[in-house]
């Protein structure tokens, strides 16, 4: 019996800081244990063990939240999301943490979210025309080729403007 009390204790001395696994001197940890505190019911950031994002579209509620081990944010965008309950302003309370909280908070997601993101390699597509053609006007078409105006049927020529169904004009 003592030693499932005593073990009963252990556990339960741990809850403090389970899942946190950022150093208690980085100047990001107590961002990190408010993140967890307040955050983590909705959000998912795995260095602080919170899973609260949807896994998948069929197992998603009206509550899951970005998944931050894959969406990288700035501290100019958590500070907003803090202040204005997310950027739709539907589920996220507003101001769940104020002040030096919802700084703390910030600087540790601008750090840490996004370092799952998945790099997808870029391709350079070189520019058919140089923007100094563009401004002027001029694509460099030979005799002969079309300089249709896009979404014109191919004449060049403006489209007509359409009629107001309500005023007839």
């Amino acid at each position: 019996m003592l030693l499932v009390l005593l073990a009963c204790a252990c556990v339960l001395g741990a809850c403090g800081t389970q899942g946190v696994q950022i150093a208690k001197d980085s100047p990001y940890h107590r961002g990190a244990v408010l993140f967890r505190d307040h955050c983590s019911g909705c959000h998912t950031l795995s260095l602080v063990g919170a899973q609260g994002s949807a896994t998948s579209i069929a197992n998603r509620v009206k509550t899951n939240g970005p998944n931050f081990n894959i969406r990288k944010e700035n501290v100019e965008q958590v500070l907003y999301a803090i202040r204005n309950g997310g950027f739709s302003g539907a589920i996220m309370p507003e101001n769940i943490v104020v002040g030096k909280e919802a700084q703390e908070v910030a600087a540790f997601l601008a750090q840490y979210s996004g370092r799952q993101k998945q790099n997808v390699p870029a391709t350079n597509i070189p520019q058919s025309e140089t923007s100094s053609e563009v401004a002027a006007g001029t694509t460099g078409t030979t005799a002969g080729a079309s300089t249709a105006t896009p979404g014109t049927g191919g004449t060049g020529a403006k489209a007509p403007a359409k009629k107001n169904s309500t005023t007839g004009k």
